[in-house]
């Protein structure tokens, strides 16, 4: 079963890296990634930027280039980034604008909805979130009005996952990655969230899973295959995502 990656990074230190509470990452480059994965079945995937990166965007495009067609990027950029320049970032495969609340490096919440809008409106790019769902509680007035959103790593907690759900009802999108980052039972969240809409969850590696408690197995992806049928399993880790990335 093949198999698109929504969540990924690669850090290629040729590229500037920010150091954000004490912490740099080991490297892991295009040809790391395409080692670790080789028996996986990846056909296609989606690059997130990492708070280690803020606004650099060459790392990415050099990435995408090398991973070649199928592969697109989720990038940070400040509020204050042209219209030509998204526009021309979306000719180089960037779909995505990543708000990091959780570890930082991207810019602020403040100008979430501000941004969000103007992106989507431009090129149709998502916002994507990175924050527990204890913390969305207060923000689902907000992120609920976003005209696209996907949230990492399942929400990480228990606490806020109601709203989570709440959520993926109005369309939100919510990542199937970073197993090994959350505070629950990953097989009962992820019926829960497909019961609430089949479109929703997006399979990710996560991979290198920097600064996570248990990185990615192979056995995550084991897990979704012992938990749904074989038809719910194409959705979560190839359809769901391809269509939410506008794969052609």
């Amino acid at each position: 079963m093949k198999i698109f990656d929504s969540h990924f990074h690669i850090i290629d230190k040729n590229f500037p890296l920010i150091k954000l509470n004490n912490y740099l990452p080991p490297k892991f480059t295009v040809d790391n990634y395409i080692d670790r994965t080789r028996d996986l079945n990846i056909k296609a995937g989606a690059l997130v930027a990492g708070s280690f990166q803020g606004f650099e965007k060459d790392y990415m495009l050099s990435a995408l280039k090398q991973l070649g067609s199928g592969f697109v990027g989720t990038i940070q950029i400040p509020a204050t980034e042209p219209d030509e320049n998204i526009l021309e970032l979306d000719k180089e495969g960037i779909r995505g604008v990543r708000f990091n609340i959780n570890a930082g490096g991207s810019e602020k919440l403040d100008n979430i909805e501000k941004l969000a809008n103007r992106v989507y409106e431009l090129c149709g790019w998502h916002v994507e979130l990175h924050i527990n769902s204890s913390e969305i509680v207060n923000l689902y007035s907000l992120l609920s009005g976003l005209p696209s959103l996907s949230i990492d790593h399942l929400g990480y907690t228990k606490s806020g996952f109601d709203t989570l759900l709440k959520l993926v009802e109005k369309g939100v999108k919510v990542k199937a990655s970073g197993f090994g980052r959350v505070e629950f039972d990953v097989a009962a969240a992820l019926k829960e969230i497909y019961s609430v809409d089949k479109n929703a969850l997006m399979f990710g590696t996560d991979l290198p899973s920097t600064r996570a408690p248990r990185p990615f197995m192979d056995s995550d992806i084991d897990l979704i295959r012992e938990t749904f049928d074989d038809k719910n399993c194409n959705q979560i880790l190839y359809e769901n995502a391809a269509a939410f990335y506008k794969l052609k």
